[in-house]
């Protein structure tokens, strides 16, 4: 059994910038009335102090044409080895100026782009949170994984030192 705990504010802007910043990689979802929903790979570039997060996208790709049309997006965090877990709902927005570009450009970047942060087609993504939902653990995967065995082998339920929680930036 683990613990609820909403976290608000600061709090909960600190938890999702902790918790995106070291998983990185999320399903980045679009058109959510759609099925099945519209995933992709993404990776954050960066999080911002107000818990907006950053992305480097084609302006030519289906997820911004899919944004331009409703601007809803799901962000789906999974850091297994840890027992990390966030999903982020909010609002996606998109610049196509040098200034956004500059500032989170990196050079795995140049992968997608034939151009570099010159090519015509880079956009930036920004993802305005207004809902999230975290799953974490209060001592770390190995003291959370000796609990569930003692557990099991005790036959008795324990605290698995699981804590979850709304995140209300």
């Amino acid at each position: 059994m683990g613990d609820k705990k909403d976290l608000f504010s600061n709090e909960a802007i600190s938890k999702i910038k902790e918790m995106a910043e070291d998983i990185k990689m999320c399903m980045f979802c679009t058109e959510l009335s759609v099925r099945p929903i519209p995933t992709r790979p993404m990776t954050v570039l960066e999080v911002d102090d107000m818990g907006n997060l950053w992305f480097i996208s084609s302006s030519k790709s289906n997820k911004n044409f899919e944004i331009k049309h409703d601007d809803d997006v799901q962000l789906i965090f999974a850091k297994n080895s840890d027992s990390h877990y966030l999903s982020v709902f909010g609002k996606a927005l998109i610049y196509k100026d040098k200034s956004h570009v500059e500032d989170i450009w990196t050079p795995v970047a140049n992968t997608w782009f034939e151009e570099g942060k010159n090519d015509p087609d880079v956009s930036v993504i920004k993802v305005e949170p207004s809902d999230a939902y975290y799953w974490d653990t209060k001592y770390g995967k190995m003291v959370s994984m000796l609990k569930m065995a003692a557990a099991a082998v005790t036959g008795k339920t324990m605290d698995d030192g699981g804590v979850e929680g709304n995140l209300n930036v």
